[in-house]
């Protein structure tokens, strides 16, 4: 089953015929070429000519040569229509030699309309920025979010069945399509694997011990949640037997979330609202990976739910931090046109104790902002002291704000 991706889709018909770059960014394979295609559809449907639409996959040997500055340029030049809008799309451009001077050049025709997408942050590199600086939006697309996936399955029942498949199978769009097929998810998420690690981080960095990296994101995935620092992460490492210091971290840690394959989070001081420059946390692009590598238990519940939120919160276009208030923790902070929530994660809350655990951090807080506690347990929502208690999956569902 195509899903449409509405979210996006409706990002990018906003921006339709606006003298503006629409970037689309994220992890490979997460939906960008076959999103592209549903926008493109989209346009046919509005009445544009195929004509008008030149789409490039700089990953498609069959479009090689183009990487080429000249060849594209002719390409271009031979397809473009005139006295007619053109929507050109760029598909990984970032392979493509010179690709700053190829966008600068179709900037200025205002008969075309810009789409790009990349796996990673080339396109925000010093010679690429600079052409680009001030004339583009960033839109981030994500694998498929749990109303995604409940969506491929066909059906929007059995959510906590597919909860689970969820996170132990993959949110990759592909992945889900070959519907639970242990084997075959293992060897399709080890392909992006090594080709992310492998592929693109060795290259771009030029990096030798792949095994050394390999070994940083499976201690990283292991510690989903947790406050981090490079000095850390150097010295547990080290710890156990891996020697590595802190600028090798600090490089892999940077090439890691260029590629979209890991997401730093910030802290926040709630009380005297600044921005902590110490212990941040990561959480992963997709659980189904962290499955593959490291397994998964019973403990591990709460961090997953952590990273699924995370990741939510992001595609519902908060910026996300962890909080910081006295002694105690907030799992998020997310904020939006100068509106803050807070929101805790938790398994269960049935128990008293863990019940408490939870509200302590909320409760300290005091602000008018709104304060949630997330959690799996299938009850009706209840609240304390103006805390909402809401079942994470109908949240991740969209059926509770």
């Amino acid at each position: 089953m195509l899903i449409q991706r509405t979210w996006y889709l409706n990002r990018m018909i906003a921006f339709k015929d606006k003298r503006i770059i629409k970037i689309l960014t994220g992890i490979r394979r997460c939906g960008k070429t076959v999103f592209l295609k549903i926008y493109q559809d989209r346009l046919r449907e509005y009445g544009i000519r195929e004509e008008q639409i030149i789409s490039i996959n700089f990953e498609d040997i069959d479009n090689e040569e183009l990487t080429d500055l000249k060849k594209l340029t002719e390409y271009l030049e031979e397809h473009l229509v005139k006295e007619e809008m053109n929507y050109v799309f760029l598909d990984e451009v970032y392979l493509a030699d010179g690709f700053p001077k190829i966008i600068d050049l179709l900037y200025h025709r205002k008969n075309v309309d810009i789409y790009v997408t990349g796996s990673n942050k080339y396109l925000f590199s010093e010679e690429a920025f600079s052409v680009i600086s001030g004339r583009y939006v960033q839109i981030n697309m994500f694998p498929y979010s749990f109303k995604e996936y409940m969506e491929s399955t066909g059906s929007m029942i059995d959510r906590g069945v597919k909860y689970a498949g969820y996170i132990k199978y993959s949110s990759f769009p592909y992945a889900a399509e070959l519907k639970g097929q242990q084997h075959e998810i293992r060897d399709y998420l080890d392909s992006i694997y090594n080709t992310i690690v492998v592929k693109d981080i060795v290259s771009q960095k030029k990096i030798t011990d792949t095994i050394l990296l390999k070994k940083v994101l499976r201690f990283l995935y292991c510690q989903i949640g947790n406050t981090l620092s490079p000095k850390k992460i150097s010295d547990l490492m080290t710890a156990e037997g891996n020697k590595i210091d802190v600028k090798t971290v600090e490089k892999y840690l940077k090439a890691l979330s260029e590629n979209y394959i890991i997401y730093q989070v910030k802290r926040y001081n709630i009380k005297d609202k600044q921005y902590l420059k110490t212990l941040e946390k990561y959480y992963i692009a997709d659980v189904g990976m962290r499955f593959m590598l490291v397994g998964s238990k019973q403990s591990d519940l709460n961090c997953v739910l952590e990273n699924m939120i995370y990741l939510e919160l992001l595609r519902r276009g908060f910026d996300v931090y962890v909080g910081k208030t006295d002694a105690y923790e907030v799992d998020f902070v997310a904020q939006k046109n100068r509106g803050i929530i807070y929101y805790q994660a938790a398994w269960s809350i049935r128990d008293k104790k863990l019940l408490e655990k939870e509200l302590k951090p909320l409760q300290s807080i005091h602000d008018h902002f709104p304060k949630v506690i997330l959690t799996l347990d299938d009850d009706p929502e209840v609240q304390y002291d103006g805390i909402r208690c809401i079942n994470a999956r109908d949240w991740l569902l969209g059926l509770a704000d």
